[in-house]
């Protein structure tokens, strides 16, 4: 099964994933892929900033916001683009 996080109940297959949980509030960085298809969707979510974030593969849930967010594409508005997103996002406490 691919690895996915849960960001306000939208489903995202991720390529990895890095949590960080030494003591503070927890942090977790996912890279993913977005396709110029979906690229508006993404970008709506993401405004959202702050989400109720589930890794069903730690069995891991919280509230975090974006504290860092990278793409390596800015322009998916022309079909066929492809960019990978890198976002951390850490727990609100």
């Amino acid at each position: 099964m691919p690895q996915q996080v849960i960001l306000n109940e939208t489903q995202i297959p991720i390529e990895e994933y890095i949590l960080k949980n030494e003591g503070g509030p927890r942090q977790l960085t996912i890279v993913f892929n977005v396709h110029s298809e979906e690229y508006h969707d993404i970008a709506v979510l993401l405004y959202e900033r702050t989400f109720d974030i589930k890794l069903p593969s730690e069995s891991l849930g919280f509230k975090g916001t974006i504290v860092n967010y990278s793409t390596s594409l800015d322009n998916l508005y022309e079909p066929g683009q492809t960019a990978e997103y890198r976002v951390t996002l850490q727990e609100v406490v």
